[in-house]
């Protein structure tokens, strides 16, 4: 598991119609403050701010097809080359981690093949680095540097 110490959130968040919206400065609108959306935007802000991954490299809830069904992956992190470098799958504090998100964002990189896979809820991470001469995910103790 990788300990995470999220910079001071700094977020724009308001209220319209009985709703709290937070500014997603990725997607450069207002989004809808679920606890899934409080993790991946503190997840995206320790990217950025501590790890200095370029924001203009990172993707958010974009669709992807799997086979006929119709996804959205959380976060993904593309390389200098603009190839799939990291998957990410944010899940609300509350929902433990397992076998089930495991499997979920390993369907994710039947699509988007890349080299690490992370899941996280805010409390617990776990970063997978693709294997690919032994066949293998390995979990790693720490997100890796973009490249």
């Amino acid at each position: 598991m990788i300990t995470i110490e999220f910079p001071p959130p700094d977020f724009k968040i308001i209220t319209e119609n009985e709703k709290d919206l937070i500014f997603d400065r990725f997607r450069k609108k207002y989004v809808v403050l679920t606890p899934e959306e409080w993790v991946r935007q503190n997840f995206l802000n320790y990217l950025v701010t501590t790890l200095k991954y370029p924001a203009a490299l990172i993707g958010i809830e974009k669709e992807i097809y799997l086979g006929e069904l119709k996804k959205r992956y959380d976060i993904v992190v593309f390389s200098k080359n603009h190839q799939p470098w990291m998957i990410v799958e944010c899940k609300e504090m509350g929902v433990p981690l397992g076998q089930a998100t495991l499997e979920q964002i390993v369907r994710y990189h039947m699509v988007l093949p890349a080299a690490y896979l992370v899941i996280t809820n805010g409390v617990n991470t776990w970063c997978c680095e693709h294997n690919v001469p032994a066949g293998r995910w390995d979990f790693i103790e720490m997100l890796p540097p973009h490249k």
